[in-house]
């Protein structure tokens, strides 16, 4: 079945949209403490890490985390290219017209999205549990797992974790296919009566 006019024309832009991805942020990570009033703040790009990352690196030194870096991140070497796959799937699936084509872009936007946050949750619990028994400060029973999304205090670091603008463009772009979607399946279902 093919799907409307309007769809396919917001298709298109939402999977031109993700271009913006390669200029922006993706996620934010914040630190606030006595000691840094004004705090220290990661951002995650789609293919490198910015911000404070050496200050960070300074500070967990301390409790035994590891040095964070780019090279412990290989989904930044993949991400840039899953990223070009999906833009052209979108296009294809805006050019084709056809529900079908929407439906599996739209699993795959969800399926990347589910992956991209376990992968998060996943880094994140390693890095705040497997601590170097050696760390100059131990607190018996405590971790530093960051928080995945919002909030956590961490020994006196209030820790914050949100998506960045590129987060936002790709929840977005997610939305609205999901939102397609069940506009088409709801349309297809009124022919078929």
């Amino acid at each position: 079945m093919k799907i409307s006019a309007l769809s396919r024309i917001l298709i298109a832009i939402s999977a031109l949209s993700l271009i913006s991805i390669y200029f922006l942020p993706v996620w934010n990570i914040q630190l606030w403490a006595p000691q840094y009033p004004e705090g220290i703040e990661m951002f995650i790009w789609i293919d490198h890490l910015s911000g404070d990352v050496e200050i960070i690196n300074g500070l967990n030194h301390y409790i035994g985390m590891k040095i964070i870096n780019q090279e412990m991140f290989p989904e930044l070497q993949i991400l840039p290219f899953a990223m070009v796959g999906l833009i052209l799937f979108g296009l294809w699936v805006a050019v084709k017209g056809n529900k079908r084509w929407l439906n599996l872009w739209t699993i795959v936007l969800v399926l990347v999205a589910m992956g991209v946050l376990v992968d998060m949750f996943l880094w994140g619990y390693d890095y705040g549990h497997n601590l170097n028994p050696h760390a100059a400060i131990k607190v018996p029973g405590m971790a530093y797992q960051p928080p995945l999304i919002g909030y956590k205090l961490l020994l006196n670091f209030g820790a914050y974790s949100i998506p960045e603008k590129g987060g936002w463009v790709i929840t977005i772009v997610l939305f609205l296919a999901l939102v397609l979607w069940f506009v088409e399946t709801m349309r297809k279902k009124r022919l078929h009566v």
